[in-house]
């Protein structure tokens, strides 16, 4: 298992180490210990699964403390654009984002830590995004920002008329006007 630094402090990708042959191909899709040996300690407690089609984004979603959650991401099926925004105040990377792209082909992960506002926006037919969590759900707890904040500049890789959202997701605060996210 390979971890990359993404230059945002505690956000990583991690690309495991896949093994194929004749009978198709193996790999570890999570191992805690390698995880602790580059200094990851969290403890995961609730696993989530989406299905979504061509075109849904999902987010930008957090949770406030004390139910501020972190995030271990996958892709089993298909093809996502995943965005990580730092919103911890104290950040010297406040206000910027990260994103990568997650597929079943190339199996890499992204480890968000509490603090970051997440989304995915899937640009294949389908996809499905498992996650891992260190905290429960909370609904009382999640905010969100708008996907189409001007400040952040999201490049989302499809056009505007193209992109499927929630109802909630439609009216999120911008960056500016968001709760911001506290230890």
């Amino acid at each position: 298992m390979n971890i990359v630094e993404t230059g945002i402090e505690g956000l990583f990708v991690i690309e495991p180490k896949v093994f194929n042959d004749s009978r198709g191909y193996f790999f570890e899709s999570y191992n805690a210990n390698n995880l602790v040996t580059a200094g990851i300690n969290t403890v995961f407690v609730q696993d989530n699964e989406s299905l979504s089609t061509y075109g849904v984004l999902r987010g930008l979603h957090y949770q406030i403390e004390p139910k501020g959650m972190t995030k271990l991401l996958r892709v089993t099926s298909g093809k996502v654009l995943d965005v990580a925004v730092d919103i911890r105040k104290e950040s010297q990377t406040f206000g910027h984002h990260f994103s990568i792209e997650l597929s079943e082909e190339n199996k890499k992960q992204l480890y968000i830590p509490r603090g970051f506002a997440h989304g995915f926006i899937v640009l294949s037919e389908t996809a499905v995004v498992n996650y891992k969590c260190d905290e429960f759900y909370s609904k009382e707890h999640e905010e969100g920002i708008i996907w189409s904040d001007a400040n952040l500049a999201i490049d989302w890789k499809i056009e505007i008329k193209e992109i499927i959202l929630s109802d909630k997701d439609k009216v999120q605060p911008t960056f500016n006007e968001h709760t911001p996210y506290r230890k």
